[in-house]
């Protein structure tokens, strides 16, 4: 599954238009792709890929699920591969735990997708889902970030001067392992 600039943009604008709405009237989103438990099951795993912290929400506080939505209605020859995607993980969770994904422990989930998110590392019969988590998780991550939500996570100022550059902020630098060349 991919996707372009355009049709990010145009799914993320219908997927607020149809929060704000449902909000108006006091309703839930009904997704027009997803069928209910489909719906519930990419909404955990999405929150799962993007949890909520101390800066922002969670996709679903984002609309990613609502997103999604709007992605499979406008690319048909996408469903397929959603569809079955959210089927297999099931599947995985059914014969190692005895039920669906949204109804097994936190710990039990995170073991089926500790087995799928890491492609180079993953069984090869289990390569077909890897793929198709590797995609959710691109589209979550498109979701997310061409949200207001996403955007003011990411702090991003959009073209700003700034009068005086003084390098990254040490303590950007320390969180990421990092120094400036010839520093100690």
């Amino acid at each position: 599954m991919s996707w372009t600039a355009v049709e990010v943009e145009a799914a993320q604008a219908q997927a607020q238009t149809a929060r704000k709405q449902a909000a108006e009237r006091g309703t839930a989103f009904q997704p027009k792709f997803f069928t209910k438990h489909e719906y519930a099951t990419a909404t955990l795993l999405a929150d799962l890929i993007i949890p909520r912290d101390e800066r922002s929400g969670s996709a679903s506080d984002a609309g990613v699920p609502e997103f999604m939505d709007f992605i499979m209605i406008d690319q048909p020859t996408r469903q397929t591969a959603m569809r079955g995607g959210l089927a297999f993980i099931d599947h995985l969770c059914d014969e190692r735990f005895d039920k669906v994904f949204i109804d097994c422990t936190d710990a039990q989930r995170r073991s089926v997708l500790d087995d799928i998110a890491y492609p180079a590392k993953v069984a090869p019969g289990l390569a077909p889902a890897a793929a198709f988590f590797n995609s959710f998780r691109d589209l979550t991550s498109s979701g997310f970030w061409s949200s207001k939500m996403g955007v003011a996570d990411l702090q991003y100022m959009g073209n700003k001067a700034v009068a005086e550059w003084k390098g990254c902020p040490s303590e950007a630098l320390e969180h990421l392992g990092v120094k400036y060349e010839g520093e100690r």
